[in-house]
């Protein structure tokens, strides 16, 4: 009865079965033996006519649908071993759209497969997963979830209890740039559980066969690897191909991925019980010999991490200690005061696992997310440290996007005024620092997505008041970027207030251990700037270039450079500082033109919209339009109201070359043309933005077509790694009449047009 009524839980009641399940195990086991007697006894008593009816609950899971059909791009699970065997994912029409294209960053794709020293994943556990995340090609909620701490994380796990658990490519993507590696998660629970884990397990073949197509799986999405978490009962006999099936796992993957990861779940032990350790010991030792890492259960005790190091011996960095958030039974309680366990774990110099960070989303944590989300990781920082650093690598770009918002802009223009979801347009984000006191600062520093922005949907604003010669840096980004002989351009925009400045101080390092701070100075008052500063930094550079965004010239762009062979750079900070300084009172006459300038340059205001660091020869330059083959298939059509029409299309597109494409993201326009003969010359609609592909495929569902129409062209800008975006009337496109249409074509069916 327990198990039946399981799985008509709503993902949140779920979550809370799932946290108290050591408890509701003990009391199955009781109540076990009194469902029995009931059983029999209503057995014997059969349902009459006029008894009362006991009302079904509705299936919580969504109505099925039929993976081969088009239909908008959606991330979603394998809920049975035959979906796995059957390799049918492969076969389905969202297999090409959730493929990463994101490679692991530098800084962890080494021989090793992680560094060797402490470390920190997190497992994602929010709403039962697959929420506006599940939309490939983004979704329309601005307030979606999203961690952007990725420099305080080594590993991602994303986790749901469907059987195979594949990471919706939009984490994947944005993990990877940060240099953090994504886990898929593969579980059995509860009495379904024990029925697969019987077949999984049936013999050494079956056991090694389910590992290979789970390779499979990852090698071909591009995530790194996999969360066993075998929560079953288990026979003793079984164990022996348990053993197999995570030795035989680990070893695959390892093979077809050197950096890949397979971690175990404290859970069932070496004689088949479901007893979760809370440590690492000799009845789960033996799972951990055989791959990456045991993540160990949350309900440990303040001795567990230093017993579990010592068992571990040199591999006391592959143990992660559990913290769940939620704070259900967790060691320190978990939510403000996670904190607490990720002192005591530091202490003993092992690695820490925290599960469902998105807590502070799913409860509504005051006053907002994103003060909320800022103030939780910071405890985490404060505690923990920084895992990852960046810049590591050139070129190297951030408009400080956190993958939602309110609207889209390229180069200063908008291109969407909607609110917008898609964890994949995240940009490289900075080490923000969270104070917690708003008082303390004269300059409060915020990630905004209602302010326009230069890139993306985001930027950095700052504002306050700074009086006299005083300055505020804010930390941006800390790094281990280390610099040749030829020069490094920083370009960088800034809309202000009249009297407000932004610059930026970078930090070096050399191997002599000699610190050298530069500021890269705002374009104006350049006498008054040296004077001012020559004494506070080793040097002062005033940029070699200011120019206006030609789409938003309240935008100002500036560039400068610098040579720094043979040192490292380590931090950049944003430097906000007044135009001139502040005088005060007794130091005017009268009659002094100042004296109006004076009683407001103490109000700063600034926003930053991007940052690119690069070498000179590493600008942008995009193949000719001519260079790509576009094509369009599953075209669909359809009569709307009112004499509109609803199109559908999936856009591919590939270099005439062959070659795979280097670049990272291309935005998707339409335009709408109107018939000539109806007017007095052919008209067109100003591009319309449709959304953003990280692969060369992008599917438009149902477009609302006015009756005038008569053809389509759709627009493929090619962006890169710098943030520079193709001019649309360079961009590679796709023409198609309306009225196009292959008599008896039947809905969805594959046909194809190319140019």
């Amino acid at each position: 009865m327990l198990l039946r009524l399981r799985a008509y839980l709503t993902p949140t009641l779920r979550r809370f079965w799932y946290r108290h399940r050591h408890t509701l195990s003990y009391l199955k086991s009781f109540l076990d033996p009194l469902l029995s007697i009931i059983s029999t006894i209503m057995d014997s008593n059969p349902v009459t006519e006029d008894a009362p009816q006991i009302q079904s609950f509705p299936n919580s899971d969504p109505p099925p649908f039929d993976p081969k059909e088009p239909a908008i791009p959606i991330s979603y699970p394998l809920k049975t071993l035959e979906e796995l065997q059957s390799r049918s994912y492969f076969d389905s029409f969202h297999f090409p759209f959730n493929k990463s294209r994101v490679k692991l960053q530098q800084q962890q794709s080494s021989a090793a497969a992680l560094p060797q020293r402490r470390r920190m994943l997190v497992c994602h556990d929010l709403e039962g997963g697959y929420a506006d995340d599940k939309w490939v090609q983004g979704g329309n909620n601005a307030d979606a979830y999203a961690i952007w701490h990725w420099y305080l994380m080594d590993v991602f796990v994303y986790f749901s209890h469907y059987l195979v658990t594949l990471p919706p490519p939009c984490w994947t993507n944005t993990a990877h740039k940060h240099g953090v590696k994504v886990l898929g998660t593969f579980i059995m629970e509860w009495k379904e559980g024990r029925i697969i884990a019987n077949k999984l397990l049936s013999t050494k073949e079956s056991a090694q066969m389910y590992a290979e197509l789970l390779t499979e799986l990852a090698v071909a999405l591009g995530f790194d690897g996999w969360l066993i978490n075998m929560e079953v009962e288990l026979d003793v006999g079984q164990i022996p191909n348990l053993k197999e099936f995570v030795s035989h796992l680990t070893q695959t993957m390892h093979s077809s991925l050197p950096t890949s990861l397979v971690i175990w779940y404290d859970s069932v032990t070496i004689n088949g019980d479901l007893d979760w350790q809370n440590q690492l010991n000799d009845m789960n030792k033996p799972f951990f010999d055989l791959c990456d890492g045991i993540f160990v259960n949350y309900t440990w005790k303040e001795t567990y991490p230093k017993e579990s190091a010592s068992v571990a011996g040199d591999r006391r960095f592959d143990v992660y200690m559990g913290i769940d958030v939620f704070g259900r039974n967790t060691y320190g309680g978990g939510e403000w005061t996670t904190n607490v366990a990720l002192d005591v774990i530091k202490n003993d110099d092992v690695s820490a696992a925290i599960f469902a960070p998105g807590w502070v989303y799913e409860t509504k944590q005051p006053p907002d997310f994103q003060t909320a989300q800022n103030r939780w990781w910071g405890l985490v920082e404060q505690s923990w440290g920084i895992s990852l650093k960046y810049p590591q690598a050139l070129p190297f770009y951030s408009n400080f996007d956190q993958g939602h918002g309110h609207h889209k802009s390229v180069d200063g223009a908008q291109i969407s005024g909607t609110p917008w979801n898609n964890i994949s347009s995240q940009s490289f984000q900075p080490f923000l620092k969270f104070s917690g006191d708003s008082a303390s600062d004269t300059i409060q520093v915020s990630v905004d997505f209602k302010e326009a922005s230069y890139s993306g949907g985001g930027n950095i604003t700052f504002k306050g008041t700074l009086d006299g010669d005083a300055y505020f840096k804010a930390r941006l980004f800390q790094g281990e970027l280390i610099l040749g002989d030829l020069p490094v351009h920083f370009t960088y925009s800034v809309k202000s207030n009249d009297s407000s400045l932004l610059g930026l101080l970078l930090e070096f390092s050399s191997a002599m251990k000699d610190k050298i701070s530069i500021l890269l100075a705002s374009w104006r008052n350049t006498l008054l700037t040296m004077n001012r500063f020559s004494s506070q930094f080793s040097s002062v550079i005033m940029p070699r270039r200011v120019t206006n965004a030609e789409a938003a010239p309240e935008w100002i762009v500036q560039e400068s450079s610098i040579a720094m062979g043979g040192y490292t750079l380590t931090e950049i900070h944003a430097v906000c500082y007044m135009a001139t300084p502040l005088v005060t009172g007794s130091q005017l006459e009268p009659d002094d033109p100042n004296s109006s300038l004076a009683l407001s340059q103490s109000e700063y205001s600034a926003v930053l919209g991007h940052l690119n660091v690069h070498m000179p020869s590493q600008n942008s330059d995009f193949p000719p339009s001519a260079s790509w083959t576009v094509g369009g298939e599953y075209i669909k059509w359809s009569s709307g109201s009112e004499g509109s029409k609803e199109f559908s299309v999936k856009l591919i597109w590939q270099l005439k070359d062959g070659k795979d494409s280097a670049f990272p993201m291309f935005n998707i326009y339409v335009q709408k043309l109107v018939d000539p003969k109806l007017t007095d010359k052919m008209l067109a609609e100003v591009a319309e933005f449709l959304g953003v592909a990280e692969v060369e495929a992008f599917y438009i569902s149902d477009l609302i077509l006015p009756s005038a129409t008569s053809s389509l062209k759709f627009i493929i800008q090619v962006c890169n790694f710098d943030g520079a975006s193709q001019k649309l009337e360079d961009s590679p496109f796709l023409d198609l009449q309306v009225d196009l249409q292959v008599p008896g074509m039947a809905a969805n069916e594959p046909s194809r047009v190319e140019f």
